[in-house]
């Protein structure tokens, strides 16, 4: 039979074996809420009561580490859709040492990447090439790694064909606003 441990505070803690749970009791760590009456423990010096639900004594802080899953997703949204090594519109997400150079599955060596600076780094490092990153790649804390809500759709009128090619003409940016690439940074020329 198992016991549910409740912290000093009344949160749920753990479930572990009735004789665990009996054996805090009995050192005074522990008080019994509940316990089952129907089938008592008896030892060599007595009976005592099975403890369903036990209360600990002191309150136990419990470390929380929480781990972001690592996603696609996440990792773009981390790096703000840019590309880690020349700073334009990224849309893949490139290993900083390759996984056949024993890279892992990990933050620390994912980042979101543009096609171009993906296909010319292909199985090489940053050294090889001569390339830096833009900043230091990390776990993203767990509140940026929360979904974030998304924004309404666009309207369609009566003619959706139509709307979505005045919407898409409305999302094309002028050649005069687009940020000039940081072409500089490892020496590629972008088309």
């Amino acid at each position: 039979m198992r016991t549910l441990v409740l912290n000093a505070g009344y949160e749920p803690l753990a479930v572990v074996s009735f004789r665990r749970a009996l054996v805090l009791v009995m050192n005074n760590k522990a008080t019994i809420i509940k316990a089952d009456d129907d089938n008592p423990v008896s030892s060599t010096t007595g009976e005592y009561e099975r403890p369903s639900v036990i209360i600990l004594s002191r309150y136990v802080r419990v470390p929380y580490v929480r781990r972001v899953p690592l996603t696609r997703r996440g990792v773009l949204r981390r790096d703000a859709n840019h590309c880690a090594y020349c700073g334009r519109s990224a849309n893949t997400i490139d290993h900083v040492v390759p996984k056949s150079r024993g890279g892992e599955e990990s933050w620390e060596n994912l980042v979101a990447s543009c096609f171009r600076c993906n296909n010319v780094k292909g199985d090489r490092t940053l050294a090889q090439l001569g390339w830096s990153l833009r900043f230091t790649p990390r776990m993203p804390s767990a509140g940026m790694a929360r979904s974030r809500p998304r924004p309404a759709p666009a309207r369609m009128g009566r003619f959706p064909g139509a709307s979505r090619l005045a919407l898409s003409a409305c999302e094309a940016e002028p050649e005069s606003l687009q940020p000039p690439h940081a072409d500089s940074t490892h020496g590629l020329e972008h088309d």
